[in-house]
């Protein structure tokens, strides 16, 4: 049975990089709780060395989930430097994010001592650690050395190596490639006593962070990063629902309730309030995947949907719009659904006028217009 996919929902942590947006406290606590009610595996709390606040915030949630016997479990992020792993320890987290950059040989060694450190002093200090080490990154970063560090990480016995595509270059079939030749060097190594996940972070800058992240998970990684609306640094990474459900639908083993269509609504909202506040716009459009409005309306009708019979079930206010692409059984619904009396014998006569009047146009109809049509055939 394949393994589950491992889902660490990135939106306070990465969130915070998207146009500037701050999240009080209450607010994270808040984004936890929906994180634990749609079965989310790591919270990515805050970034501990960008501020005391930071690594109080992480404290605290931390601690607010240990009072709440929540399973999601907090982490925090930092560099794998030696004095953040101290931070991040003082946080009393048990989960661990750290990422380094790297880019010229000439790095490999002083980093290797460097992370060395940081990982040793973890483990001294904190019983049951999960360690991910993010090597930043995967576009940008020659193969020889991504495969050099890869096996550096697998030495140290870290639990999970992220390799992410920070800078959104990347295109799905490049993203699948690397993480495949990744999870093949993890197999050379004959580890058995820590085999390392490998994680897939992808940036949007390119609007591939869907696809990348999708392709990066059947290439072999088993942790998955988002968050919610692709929130993050620049352009974003990542939807949380868009992927999880996406790899759902391939049969890949999850954790997250896709299907509590409700709560994800919600929680997206929350966050997208948040952001109306500090930025004046708005992150949901008419166009979003999934929670936009455009899922739900239709103007040829060639793949509309019945209310209930849909895979998200949030299609149950179908919204129509007429104009010389309709069709009969479109024309039908929209009737219906504005109360407007017509004789369905003539449904083909009053479809047929409305595809006419529209052409003449160069429109959609209005309600009225339509009206008008259906008393004529009448």
């Amino acid at each position: 049975m394949p393994d589950k996919i491992i889902v660490v929902d990135q939106t306070i942590r990465e969130g915070m990089q998207h146009k500037g947006i701050v999240f009080s406290y209450l607010q994270r606590q808040k984004i936890f709780e929906f994180q634990e009610k749609l079965n989310i595996d790591v919270c990515q709390a805050g970034y501990a060395p960008a501020h005391e606040t930071e690594a109080q915030y992480i404290r605290k949630l931390n601690q607010f989930c240990k009072a709440s016997k929540y399973k999601t479990a907090v982490a925090g992020m930092g560099r794998a430097l030696l004095k953040d792993a101290e931070l991040l320890v003082n946080t009393g987290i048990n989960n661990f994010h750290l990422h380094f950059h790297i880019k010229e040989n000439a790095q490999k060694q002083e980093i290797s001592s460097t992370i060395s450190k940081s990982i040793n002093y973890i483990r001294a200090n904190v019983k049951n650690s999960m360690i991910s080490v993010a090597m930043l990154d995967i576009g940008r970063t020659p193969d020889l050395l991504i495969r050099e560090m890869i096996e550096f990480l697998i030495y140290l016995r870290v639990d999970i190596i992220s390799l992410p595509d920070t800078s959104g270059i990347l295109a799905p079939n490049l993203v699948f490639e690397k993480i495949k030749k990744a999870v093949e060097i993890i197999k050379e190594s004959g580890t058995k006593k820590s085999i390392p996940k490998i994680s897939v972070h992808c940036h949007n800058d390119m609007g591939m962070a869907n696809a990348n992240t999708v392709m990066g998970i059947c290439a072999g990684a088993l942790v998955l990063e988002t968050s919610v609306l692709g929130i993050g640094e620049r352009n974003g990474i990542a939807d949380l629902f868009v992927t999880a459900q996406t790899l759902k639908n391939q049969g890949f083993s999850i954790n997250v309730k896709t299907n509590d269509i409700e709560t994800f609504k919600e929680y997206y909202n929350y966050i997208n309030s948040i952001y109306i506040t500090q930025t004046e716009q708005s992150l949901l459009g008419y166009n979003t995947p999934v929670f936009g409005n455009a899922v739900k309306s239709h103007v040829a009708g060639t793949h509309i949907i019945s209310s209930g019979d849909t895979p998200f079930g949030i299609y149950s206010e179908e919204e129509y719009f007429i104009n010389l692409l309709c069709g009969a059984h479109l024309v039908g619904k929209y009737l219906k659904k504005q109360d407007i009396p017509f004789n369905q014998n003539k449904l083909k006569i009053i479809t047929k006028m409305i595809k006419s009047k529209s052409a003449q146009l160069e429109r959609r109809l209005y309600k009225k217009e339509i009206i008008d049509i259906v008393k004529i055939v009448q």
